[in-house]
Protein backbone atom coordinates (compact mmCIF):
# COMPACT_ATOMS: atom_id res chain seq x y z
CA UNK A 1 0.00 0.00 0.00
CA UNK A 2 1.23 3.49 -0.86
CA UNK A 3 0.37 6.85 0.68
CA UNK A 4 -0.61 9.52 -1.83
CA UNK A 5 -0.46 13.19 -0.83
CA UNK A 6 -2.63 15.54 -2.91
CA UNK A 7 -1.36 19.09 -2.53
CA UNK A 8 -4.28 21.24 -3.64
CA UNK A 9 -3.74 24.97 -3.93
CA UNK A 10 -7.43 25.96 -4.02
CA UNK A 11 -9.41 22.75 -3.34
CA UNK A 12 -10.77 22.17 -6.85
CA UNK A 13 -7.60 20.24 -7.71
CA UNK A 14 -8.84 17.35 -5.53
CA UNK A 15 -11.66 16.86 -8.04
CA UNK A 16 -9.47 17.62 -11.05
CA UNK A 17 -7.23 14.71 -9.97
CA UNK A 18 -10.17 12.57 -8.83
CA UNK A 19 -9.58 9.88 -11.42
CA UNK A 20 -6.05 9.13 -10.24
CA UNK A 21 -7.06 9.41 -6.57
CA UNK A 22 -10.02 7.04 -7.00
CA UNK A 23 -7.91 4.50 -8.91
CA UNK A 24 -5.27 4.70 -6.16
CA UNK A 25 -7.88 3.93 -3.53
CA UNK A 26 -9.18 1.01 -5.60
CA UNK A 27 -5.67 -0.44 -5.37
CA UNK A 28 -5.69 -0.05 -1.57
CA UNK A 29 -3.65 3.15 -1.34
CA UNK A 30 -4.19 5.78 1.33
CA UNK A 31 -5.00 9.30 0.05
CA UNK A 32 -4.39 12.42 2.14
CA UNK A 33 -5.34 15.87 0.81
CA UNK A 34 -4.08 19.26 1.98
CA UNK A 35 -5.40 22.62 0.73
CA UNK A 36 -3.29 25.75 0.95
CA UNK A 37 -5.74 28.50 0.00
CA UNK A 38 -9.42 28.04 0.79
CA UNK A 39 -11.89 30.57 2.15
CA UNK A 40 -13.72 29.41 5.30
CA UNK A 41 -17.06 29.31 3.47
CA UNK A 42 -15.59 26.98 0.83
CA UNK A 43 -14.05 24.45 3.21
CA UNK A 44 -17.22 22.43 4.00
CA UNK A 45 -17.81 22.08 0.25
CA UNK A 46 -14.25 20.89 -0.36
CA UNK A 47 -14.63 18.34 2.45
CA UNK A 48 -17.90 17.11 0.96
CA UNK A 49 -16.39 16.79 -2.52
CA UNK A 50 -13.46 14.83 -1.06
CA UNK A 51 -15.86 12.62 0.91
CA UNK A 52 -17.72 11.78 -2.30
CA UNK A 53 -14.38 10.55 -3.58
CA UNK A 54 -13.79 8.46 -0.46
CA UNK A 55 -11.13 10.84 0.89
CA UNK A 56 -11.56 11.38 4.63
CA UNK A 57 -8.15 12.88 5.33
CA UNK A 58 -8.48 16.54 4.32
CA UNK A 59 -6.77 19.47 6.02
CA UNK A 60 -6.58 23.19 5.36
CA UNK A 61 -3.25 24.92 5.86
CA UNK A 62 -4.71 28.42 6.08
CA UNK A 63 -2.37 30.27 3.75
CA UNK A 64 -3.39 33.87 3.00
CA UNK A 65 -4.00 35.01 -0.58
CA UNK A 66 -1.12 37.19 -1.73
CA UNK A 67 0.45 37.07 1.72
CA UNK A 68 3.31 34.63 1.42
CA UNK A 69 6.49 34.00 -0.54
CA UNK A 70 9.23 31.40 -0.58
CA UNK A 71 10.61 32.12 2.88
CA UNK A 72 10.89 29.76 5.82
CA UNK A 73 7.50 30.72 7.28
CA UNK A 74 5.73 29.46 4.17
CA UNK A 75 7.85 26.32 3.87
CA UNK A 76 7.49 25.10 7.46
CA UNK A 77 3.78 24.07 7.36
CA UNK A 78 4.41 22.06 4.22
CA UNK A 79 7.56 20.44 5.59
CA UNK A 80 5.66 19.49 8.76
CA UNK A 81 2.84 18.03 6.64
CA UNK A 82 5.17 15.96 4.47
CA UNK A 83 7.13 14.58 7.42
CA UNK A 84 3.92 13.76 9.32
CA UNK A 85 2.01 12.12 6.44
CA UNK A 86 5.16 10.50 4.98
CA UNK A 87 3.83 10.06 1.42
CA UNK A 88 5.23 7.71 -1.17
CA UNK A 89 3.68 9.81 -3.93
CA UNK A 90 2.83 13.52 -4.10
CA UNK A 91 0.66 15.23 -6.70
CA UNK A 92 0.72 18.98 -7.27
CA UNK A 93 0.69 21.72 -9.89
CA UNK A 94 2.97 21.71 -12.88
CA UNK A 95 5.45 24.61 -12.56
CA UNK A 96 5.44 25.12 -16.34
CA UNK A 97 1.65 25.33 -16.51
CA UNK A 98 1.50 27.65 -13.49
CA UNK A 99 3.66 30.27 -15.19
CA UNK A 100 0.85 30.99 -17.66
CA UNK A 101 -1.91 31.21 -15.05
CA UNK A 102 -2.68 34.62 -13.56
CA UNK A 103 -4.49 33.27 -10.52
CA UNK A 104 -2.86 34.83 -7.44
CA UNK A 105 0.00 32.89 -5.89
CA UNK A 106 0.07 30.03 -8.41
CA UNK A 107 3.62 30.75 -9.57
CA UNK A 108 4.90 30.98 -5.99
CA UNK A 109 3.05 27.80 -4.98
CA UNK A 110 4.49 25.84 -7.90
CA UNK A 111 7.97 26.64 -6.57
CA UNK A 112 7.02 26.24 -2.93
CA UNK A 113 5.90 22.61 -3.23
CA UNK A 114 9.17 21.13 -4.56
CA UNK A 115 11.19 23.34 -2.20
CA UNK A 116 9.25 21.95 0.76
CA UNK A 117 9.68 18.39 -0.53
CA UNK A 118 13.43 18.95 -0.77
CA UNK A 119 13.67 20.40 2.75
CA UNK A 120 11.46 17.68 4.27
CA UNK A 121 14.14 15.13 3.45
CA UNK A 122 16.86 17.07 5.31
CA UNK A 123 17.45 17.81 9.00
CA UNK A 124 16.00 21.32 8.55
CA UNK A 125 14.17 22.84 11.56
CA UNK A 126 13.12 19.50 12.99
CA UNK A 127 11.58 20.85 16.21
CA UNK A 128 9.96 23.86 14.56
CA UNK A 129 8.29 21.52 12.07
CA UNK A 130 6.63 19.27 14.64
CA UNK A 131 9.58 17.09 15.65
CA UNK A 132 8.95 14.54 12.89
CA UNK A 133 11.80 12.64 11.33
CA UNK A 134 12.92 13.76 7.86
CA UNK A 135 11.11 12.11 4.99
CA UNK A 136 12.09 11.94 1.33
CA UNK A 137 9.17 11.74 -1.12
CA UNK A 138 10.43 9.23 -3.71
CA UNK A 139 7.94 10.02 -6.48
CA UNK A 140 5.89 13.04 -7.46
CA UNK A 141 3.64 13.92 -10.34
CA UNK A 142 2.57 17.22 -11.87
CA UNK A 143 -1.15 17.54 -12.57
CA UNK A 144 -2.46 19.12 -15.81
CA UNK A 145 1.08 19.18 -17.19
CA UNK A 146 2.31 21.02 -20.24
CA UNK A 147 4.25 17.88 -21.25
CA UNK A 148 2.58 14.73 -19.87
CA UNK A 149 4.48 11.46 -19.81
CA UNK A 150 1.83 9.20 -18.30
CA UNK A 151 -1.94 8.80 -18.62
CA UNK A 152 -4.27 7.27 -16.02
CA UNK A 153 -7.32 5.49 -17.46
CA UNK A 154 -10.24 6.98 -15.55
CA UNK A 155 -13.19 5.65 -17.55
CA UNK A 156 -14.43 3.37 -14.73
CA UNK A 157 -14.51 6.27 -12.22
CA UNK A 158 -15.28 9.25 -14.48
CA UNK A 159 -18.92 9.51 -13.33
CA UNK A 160 -17.80 9.83 -9.70
CA UNK A 161 -15.37 12.58 -10.68
CA UNK A 162 -18.17 14.55 -12.30
CA UNK A 163 -20.54 13.99 -9.36
CA UNK A 164 -17.97 15.36 -6.91
CA UNK A 165 -18.04 18.70 -8.73
CA UNK A 166 -21.64 19.33 -7.72
CA UNK A 167 -20.89 20.48 -4.19
CA UNK A 168 -18.12 22.99 -4.98
CA UNK A 169 -20.62 25.83 -5.28
CA UNK A 170 -18.35 28.72 -4.32
CA UNK A 171 -15.57 27.75 -6.70
CA UNK A 172 -17.98 26.94 -9.52
CA UNK A 173 -19.75 30.28 -9.20
CA UNK A 174 -16.44 32.15 -9.09
CA UNK A 175 -15.28 30.35 -12.23
CA UNK A 176 -18.52 31.05 -14.09
CA UNK A 177 -18.55 34.74 -13.17
CA UNK A 178 -15.04 35.13 -14.55
CA UNK A 179 -15.97 33.26 -17.73
CA UNK A 180 -19.00 35.50 -18.30
CA UNK A 181 -16.74 38.57 -18.08
CA UNK A 182 -14.13 37.18 -20.44
CA UNK A 183 -16.18 35.32 -23.06
CA UNK A 184 -18.80 36.75 -25.41
CA UNK A 185 -22.28 35.35 -24.82
CA UNK A 186 -22.47 33.94 -28.36
CA UNK A 187 -19.23 32.02 -27.86
CA UNK A 188 -20.32 30.78 -24.44
CA UNK A 189 -23.51 29.34 -25.98
CA UNK A 190 -21.35 27.06 -28.12
CA UNK A 191 -20.16 25.35 -24.94
CA UNK A 192 -23.31 25.65 -22.79
CA UNK A 193 -26.29 26.41 -25.06
CA UNK A 194 -28.58 27.52 -22.23
CA UNK A 195 -25.94 29.61 -20.40
CA UNK A 196 -28.26 32.65 -20.16
CA UNK A 197 -30.80 30.60 -18.21
CA UNK A 198 -28.31 29.44 -15.56
CA UNK A 199 -27.09 31.15 -12.42
CA UNK A 200 -23.35 31.26 -11.86
CA UNK A 201 -23.21 28.07 -9.82
CA UNK A 202 -25.14 26.04 -12.41
CA UNK A 203 -23.12 27.53 -15.25
CA UNK A 204 -19.88 26.75 -13.43
CA UNK A 205 -20.94 23.14 -13.00
CA UNK A 206 -21.90 22.83 -16.67
CA UNK A 207 -18.61 24.39 -17.79
CA UNK A 208 -16.39 22.27 -15.56
CA UNK A 209 -18.15 19.08 -16.60
CA UNK A 210 -17.47 20.05 -20.19
CA UNK A 211 -13.84 20.83 -19.37
CA UNK A 212 -13.36 17.49 -17.62
CA UNK A 213 -14.86 15.53 -20.52
CA UNK A 214 -12.83 17.47 -23.09
CA UNK A 215 -9.58 16.90 -21.19
CA UNK A 216 -10.35 13.22 -20.61
CA UNK A 217 -11.07 12.69 -24.30
CA UNK A 218 -7.99 14.65 -25.40
CA UNK A 219 -5.86 12.32 -23.27
CA UNK A 220 -7.96 9.31 -24.25
CA UNK A 221 -9.87 8.47 -27.42
CA UNK A 222 -8.82 11.67 -29.19
CA UNK A 223 -5.14 10.84 -28.66
CA UNK A 224 -2.87 7.89 -29.33
CA UNK A 225 -2.48 7.06 -25.63
CA UNK A 226 -4.58 3.90 -25.73
CA UNK A 227 -6.89 5.19 -23.00
CA UNK A 228 -10.60 5.82 -23.43
CA UNK A 229 -10.92 8.61 -20.86
CA UNK A 230 -7.52 9.72 -19.60
CA UNK A 231 -6.09 11.93 -16.89
CA UNK A 232 -2.68 13.31 -17.79
CA UNK A 233 0.31 13.64 -15.46
CA UNK A 234 4.02 14.21 -15.72
CA UNK A 235 6.25 12.23 -13.42
CA UNK A 236 9.33 14.11 -12.28
CA UNK A 237 12.50 12.25 -13.16
CA UNK A 238 13.06 9.06 -15.16
CA UNK A 239 11.14 5.85 -14.83
CA UNK A 240 13.48 3.08 -13.65
CA UNK A 241 12.36 -0.43 -14.63
CA UNK A 242 13.84 -3.90 -14.36
CA UNK A 243 13.16 -4.56 -18.05
CA UNK A 244 11.24 -3.18 -20.98
CA UNK A 245 7.70 -4.55 -21.03
CA UNK A 246 4.82 -4.35 -23.46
Amino acid sequence: MSTVLMLASFGLEIVECAGALLRAQEAGDRVHAAVLLSRPESRPQVREAAARLGIDEVEFLGFEYGGFGLGADAKMPLVELIRRVRPDIAIFQDPEHAQHDLDPDRRIIALLYPEAIALASRDWRIEECGGHEPHAVPTFYYMSPERPNCIVEIGPVFARKQEALEVLGHQLAFSAAGTRRQVAAEALHQVVPNADELDDRALGLALHRQYDLALALSSGLASHSGAVLGEAYRREGPFVVDRLTK
